[in-house]
């Protein structure tokens, strides 16, 4: 079954919201984001889940993305978003769409806090579209690194 998603990416001093979940035994980090209700745009969409999964409210900087979904059953739209001013802290939300899954914490993290694989999908979301991190991958070098974890 085809479901779209959106998600919200919040930077504030070089940090990357994200959210701490726990689903079928795994814990990750990712950004807010979730599935589009019917009737609802993308951009409704992302607003939504960053309040719903860290009970903040902000605006639409602009669209960063669009990408299919590995099983190319929907697209994930990904949105830089900027939070209100009055703002609150970000604190742990919930997930009313799936019970599996338990949101356990929010952070800020910078690049080199968060684990490979939750990288790998801030970078295809969008993450080297933001002038901050672009020009932090500008600087890494030609240098070819790859985590083996087949020894």
């Amino acid at each position: 079954m085809r479901r779209d998603r959106s998600q919200a990416l919040v930077i504030r001093d070089g940090k990357i919201l994200l959210v701490k979940h726990r689903m079928n035994g795994r814990t990750f980090y990712c950004m807010p984001g979730g599935g589009i209700d019917n009737g609802e745009t993308p951009e409704d969409a992302a607003l939504r889940e960053l309040y719903e999964e860290s009970n903040v409210k902000g605006k639409i900087i602009r669209k960063l993305s669009v990408q299919y979904k590995p099983d190319n059953r929907g697209e994930v739209h990904t949105f830089l978003i900027e939070l209100d001013k009055d703002s609150p802290e970000p604190t742990p939300g919930v997930d009313p769409e799936n019970e599996e899954q338990t949101i356990i914490g929010v952070a800020w993290k910078s690049l080199n806090e968060i684990s490979e694989v939750d990288r790998m999908y801030l970078w295809s979301s969008g993450l080297n579209r933001v002038e901050i991190f672009h020009n932090e991958a500008l600087g890494w070098g030609d240098e070819i690194s790859y985590p083996d974890k087949r020894n």
